[in-house]
Formats: C-alpha cells, structure tokens, sequence
C-alpha cells in the first residue's frame, strides 16, 4: 500500500529556480512527468479531470528505490568527551510521559552499534536506571519504582570507578502519599569500567549512527526534560543541585563537563552550556521549545519575560521536521512556463503519486492583474492529518459512516511520516510544529477527505481546484503564490495586482500576512474571499528554518486540543498565539467582513437575497440574477452554504458599511455553534433551531477605491462548476471578480 510517496525542497518556485523531488519507490523503476493542476475532483457529477501534461525535463524513466524516515526528536553535543578515570555523574529534571514505553534515554552517552557507553534511562519498570558498558556486558542499576506520567522529577545517577559504588535518585517534585513513586538505590559494579565511547552527549535518545547523512538516535524519550548536567566525577547527592538563572554562574566545579540551559537560544536551535566549558550543541527534529519548565509558578504567562521558568524542552518519539532524503531528480523551471499549480505525477504498475508545487512569478514581477493566494499554512496544518484514524469523535462531525481511503490506513500504519496541527503526539500531547520537508499525502488531485461532504468528498486542496476550473472556464489569467511568499514578502507581493482570491479556507495567518493583506484592501486593493472559516489562527513561521509553522491553540476557539497552562506563546517569534479574534482588534470580521459560526460536515445549504441586496452599491453584484435562492446545488454537501461557515457580526469588526446581500437558512442539526460563540453550554445550538446558524455573503467598500466580497463558507466553490459552471452562484461570482479587475471607483455610501 501507497509504494511510491514523496516530496519537494520548496513549494514555491519561479522562472530560473530550481526545484528538488526526492521519493521514496518500492518499485524497481518509475515514471514521472510534470502536469499542471486545474480540477481534481473525479467525482461523476464534477466537471471532467483536468490534469494537463506538460511536456517537460521532468519526463522520464527512473530507478525506484526505499527512503527511510527517522522520526524522533533528540538533544545532540558533539565533539565533547570526558575521562573515565574517576567516574561520572548525570542529573536532570524531567517529566515524562510515556514512562511505560520501555527504555528511553534521558541523558546518554551510547553507541548504539558497539553497545558502549553510559546512559542514565528510564527502563521497563518505568524507573530510572543507570546502563555502563564496555561494549560485551551491560552493567544496570534501576530504582524499580515507576515514575507517574506529567510529574516533575529530580533524577541522577552516580558512578564511582575507584571503588565501583553507584547511586540513583529518583525524587518528586510532589509527594502522594501511597504512590511509591520516590527511590533511591545503591548498587556496586566493578570499578574502573571503561565504558568511553565516541558517541555524542545525547539528551532523549542514544546515538544510532547516521542514514545517508542523517543523524539517528535510538532509546527515544518522550516528555520534558530541564537544566541537565553531566560530571565527570561521582558527586554525593548534596553536590547535585539543579541552579536557577543566574544563579549557575560561578557555581560550578571543574568537575562539570556541561550544564544546559534549555531557556537560553528558545527561538533558534541550540542548546547552551553555562558552565563555561562550551559544550554546547543541537537539537534534532524540532522538539517542542517554549514549554514550562519544573520551576514554573504561573506568575508570569510568557517566557519573554521570564525565561528561566521555560527552562525545558518537550521531546517526542515522534517528531519530524526534514526527512532528509536524498534527491532524487530535479527540475528548472523553463522562462515559458506559466504561474501556476503544479505537481510532478509519478506512477509505477498501477500506483500513482502526486508532489504538487506552485510556479509563481519571479519577485516583483506580475503576469495579470488577478492573483490566486495558495493557502499553504492550511494545507501544511493540516498535513498527513489522522482525523479518520484518531479521532473517535469524528463520526459525530460528519453524522456519517466512516471511509477510510489508502493515505489514511497508510500514516495510520506509518507514524514516522509526521503529523497535522490537529493530531496528538504519541504521548498525548499536542501538535504544536508541522512541516512541508516530508512526503504530504493530503496534498494532492484526485483524493478523497474524510472531511468534505457528498458528493465529491473534498476538503482544502482538491475542493480549492473547484475554484482554480471556475478560473479557467473563464479564460481567466491568473499568478499564483502561497502564503509562504506572502509572509516573507508581505505587501509588496500583493501591490500591483487589482485584486486577489483566497482558497475555500484560508484559516491559518502569520502577522506579516494578516498585515499585507489588511493594508492592501486599504491602500485600493479588492479581496474576494471565497471561503469559510478563514483568517482564524494565529501561526509562526520560523526565522531562519524553511518550512515549518507553529501554532499555540489559546483561549478558546475549535480546537482538537490546548495546550496546558504557560504555553500559548510562540517559540519561533514570542508572539501570543491562539484565534486572531483574541488579537485585539484583528478578527476575520474587521478583516472581511465575516467570522467563523459554526461548522458542520453532512449536508450544505442555500442563500437567500437579503433586503441589502436591493442597494444600488449591490447592483453589479446580481447582474443578470432574478433569483432570490442562490446555489441550492454543489459538489460539496448539495448546496453552496455549509462545511464550516461565517457570519457578519458588528460587534466583533464587521465594517459598518458592509451590506449583506445574502443568508443561509434551513441547515441541519449538524450544523453546531462555535465553542467561543458560547459563554455557556446550553441546548438549540445546532443549525435547525440555532437563528444564530447561517452564512453570510458581504460586499464593502474599503479607503482609496478598494473593496471586500466575502462568501463565508467553505463550500461555496463547490457551487462554481454545476451546470457547466451556467448557475447563479457562477455568475454572480464572475459579476464580482470582473467588477474588482475593473478599476472604475465604486460608488461608496456617503
């Protein structure tokens, strides 16, 4: 099953640059060939598939072979060793939370292939554990005592070469009485164990070697751990001390060989040795950072200001930034080539793959005056989501039966493939990180959601090509960019073009996007946002690492999980993250107009005109439209309102000189309020009783001759194609988007 995954270096890429696939083939040879992505959906009632083939340098044969992905986060110091001569010692505090997975190294020392070293673990007992070898026999010391899931700990193991006596102590934070969860054990080994190894000091696993150039480790850790030290001399429990801030300087013997600040460098990548000796080093695959430490008082909410009490690192088994697979083919993309979504298909017997990029212009070129807004922090949110396999409430979401397509059951089976923003790590914590430099199966025509209602089943990309055929139907012209670009290039990206439209959901937004766009519909820009449920999170990408995106779920909003107490900002930026409806005055409803309202995935509903749509202002808007019910019909639950839908609400931003033209009505029980919606639980909530319940279409003027036309609802392109793309929901559609390319001044109310 699903023989053939892979993946890009970049999403984005213009005339001249170069792009790199690599691909994992369990086949001896595949082919691969470039086509430009129009409309995916092959659900019967869709308009034809439209995957164009362009002949290109990517056609070809080419030899399949395995890539392997290491999944799993570690600490790593290299090229720092101490002597065995007198001993050691190891201490931390940490806080694990998978205690009862078998052996997982805290701070270590080991190699794994020659089976030398020390590591101080927690072992099958799910107690802490001193391991030497000499590489024949592995010596191990454990205090048999469970540590309790989500607790802090102070943990430290000694080892004394001239006489051979160890020491372990394993001592919480807290104390339940009954619980048994303190131990302290003494053991005597021989002395003068020459464990040395060339292995690095490792922090939540134990050097496996490398893969292809790709550091690995084994013995993986999953939880937090907090100012950990190594000596290299046994130390009695009354030197171990775990110091606080600045309170470390000057405190420190010769005898330490590190002691690691993890508070220091939060937004970047290196863990910092105090102690002077430079011993510092790395983490791998982006464990989570900006996470309470064991000293944590709740005093103070955001590490900024108090860093010392943000002291730790949460590593998980599971946690991937770059596959680091080798590549495999690359292509340059031809001066010819026009902007656009693309993706490089590869096949083999009977099994196709698609890795979808984007060809935009070159920077501070434009090729129409139209612009399409790729959404790919949504896409890469929602990237390799486990909904169908994970979440026992989905079922209840969709107020359907379950199917699981091919790419489910595969990441069900292949976890080390990452997860989405929506996902649980393996030890239940949150997802705060997901990246783009790994195979992302979602990402791609011809693919069924679990989200996404009848007929077609679509959800984010493969719904969002319903929009780019209506696009092309039109012989309209048209750049493309993805949020990326528009992060690191902000406004000046949008200047220039007469109008711009975003995908069925644009949801997750950086400050520098939400800024460009805000200041282009203000400065004369035309947004037309064709979606639902957009604008709603607040996410970081990181300074200086392509690729990856972070977000911090505070403060309410439709949310899979929160993060605990002293986590909402972020760790890439220090920014507050959460809903932009928490940002002060930046919600979706000052932006466009509309905000998220309620969510439900079974059946789609209509509009209806409203008295606003009577306005002269509206006039353009239904041109040639005498219907008062507008898209009853669509490729997405029946009807143009549904999935996740917005509503005008001016007392959260919506502009006061907004008109809304149209409304939703008549939705079904699956349709429910948003959680934030609601300051207390209470029945008729849902979309068949719930007045509150409806999707609204807004049009309003913006300074300096610009304007906003927002929809509200995800389904809504769903509407575009039926008929041949002959339908009111198309035609007042194209009415708007001719309007917004037409630079003549509107006519605002004085």
């Amino acid at each position: 099953m699903l023989k053939i995954t892979g993946y890009a270096d970049r999403v984005s890429v213009a005339a001249g640059q170069t792009i790199q696939f690599m691909v994992n083939c369990e086949y001896p040879h595949y082919r691969s060939e470039l086509i430009r992505v129009v409309q995916g959906d092959t659900a019967p009632p869709a308009p034809p598939l439209q995957l164009e083939k362009i002949p290109s340098a990517l056609d070809g044969d080419r030899i399949g072979r395995p890539q392997t992905i290491h999944a799993g986060s570690f600490g790593l110091v290299e090229g720092v060793d101490f002597g065995v001569e007198h001993g050691l010692t190891l201490q931390a505090m940490i806080c694990p939370t998978t205690p009862l997975k078998g052996r997982q190294a805290i701070i270590s020392k080991w190699d794994e292939a020659s089976g030398r070293g020390c590591a101080l673990v927690i072992d099958e007992t799910g107690g802490l554990a001193l391991e030497l070898s000499e590489g024949t026999t592995t010596l191990r010391a454990s205090t048999g005592k469970r540590l309790l899931k989500g607790y802090w700990y102070f943990v430290a193991a000694s080892y004394d070469a001239e006489s051979g006596a160890v020491s372990l102590f394993q001592e919480p934070m807290i104390e339940f009485p009954g619980m048994k969860d303190d131990g302290r054990a003494e053991a005597a080994f021989p002395a003068a164990i020459d464990w040395s190894s060339d292995a690095p000091i490792m922090f939540a696993g134990t050097w496996a070697g490398e893969d292809k150039g790709r550091k690995c480790a084994a013995a993986l850790y999953n939880g937090k751990i907090d100012r950990p030290r190594v000596s290299g001399f046994p130390l009695a429990r009354e030197q171990m001390e775990i110091l606080r801030g600045d309170e470390l300087a000057g405190k420190l013997t010769d005898s330490v060989v590190g002691a690691w600040d993890f508070s220091k460098d939060m937004e970047g990548l290196s863990i910092i040795d105090t102690s002077g000796h430079g011993s510092d080093g790395a983490v791998v695959n982006m464990p989570t950072r900006a996470v309470t430490g064991h000293n944590f008082t709740g005093e103070e909410m955001c590490w900024r200001h108090k860093p010392e009490h943000w002291s730790a690192i949460h590593f998980h088994d599971d946690d991937i930034y770059d596959a680091g697979w080798q590549v495999d083919f690359e292509f340059t993309v031809p001066a010819d080539l026009r902007s656009g979504i693309y993706a490089a298909r590869l096949w083999a017997d009977e099994e196709e793959q698609f890795i979808t990029f984007v060809v935009r212009p070159p920077r501070g070129t434009r090729n129409s005056k139209l612009l399409y807004l790729f959404p790919l922090a949504t896409y890469m949110a929602y990237a390799n989501e486990h909904f169908g396999t994970n979440d026992g409430l989905v079922e209840l979401h969709l107020n359907r039966a379950l199917v699981l397509h091919p790419h489910q059951v595969f990441l069900n089976e292949h976890r080390e493939y990452g997860h989405s923003l929506y996902d649980l790590h393996s030890d239940g914590s949150g997802v705060y990180y997901s990246s783009r430099l790994r195979p992302i199966l979602n990402l791609r025509p011809k693919l069924e959601s679990v989200h996404g209602a009848r007929p077609s089943n679509l959800w984010l990309f493969n719904g969002d090509t319903h929009l780019t055929s209506w696009l092309e139907h039109l012989d309209q012209d048209y750049d493309v960019v993805t949020d990326e670009d528009l992060h690191e290039e902000g406004l000046e990206l949008l200047e220039g073009y007469q109008a711009i439209v975003t995908g069925t959901h644009p949801e997750y937004y950086t400050k520098q996007m939400w800024d460009a766009v805000s200041d282009y519909t203000r400065t004369g820009g035309r947004l037309m946002y064709l979606g639902g449920n957009g604008f709603y999170w607040r996410i970081a990408f990181h300074k200086s690492l392509p690729g990856i995106i972070e977000t911090r779920r505070a403060e309410g909003g439709s949310r899979a999980w929160e993060p605990p107490t002293g986590e909402y900002y972020h760790s890439f930026t220090g920014e507050y993250g959460g809903m932009w409806r928490r940002q002060g005055p930046m919600s979706s409803n000052s932006l466009v107009g509309v905000g998220f309202i309620a969510q439900g995935f079974d059946e789609s509903s209509y509009y209806r005109k409203t008295d606003d749509a009577r306005d002269q202002r509206a006039a353009f808007i239904f041109e040639g439209i005498e219907d008062d019910i507008l898209g009853d019909f669509g490729l997405i639950g029946g009807g143009a309102a549904g999935m996740e839908v917005d509503s005008h609400d001016p007392k959260i931003g919506s502009p006061p000189n907004s008109l809304v033209v149209a409304r939703s009505e008549k939705h079904t029980e699956a349709l429910v309020l948003v959680v934030e919606d609601m300051l207390f639980n209470f029945m008729g909530t849902t979309g068949n009783v719930c007045e509150r319940i409806h999707s609204d279409i807004v049009f309003f003027e913006t300074p300096h001759n610009g304007a906003v036309f927002s929809v509200g609802s995800i389904a809504y392109p769903s509407a575009l194609p039926i008929e041949d793309f002959d339908n009111n929901i198309s035609r007042m559609t194209a009415n708007v988007l001719r309007r917004f390319l037409d630079p003549k001044p509107f006519q605002a109310k004085s």
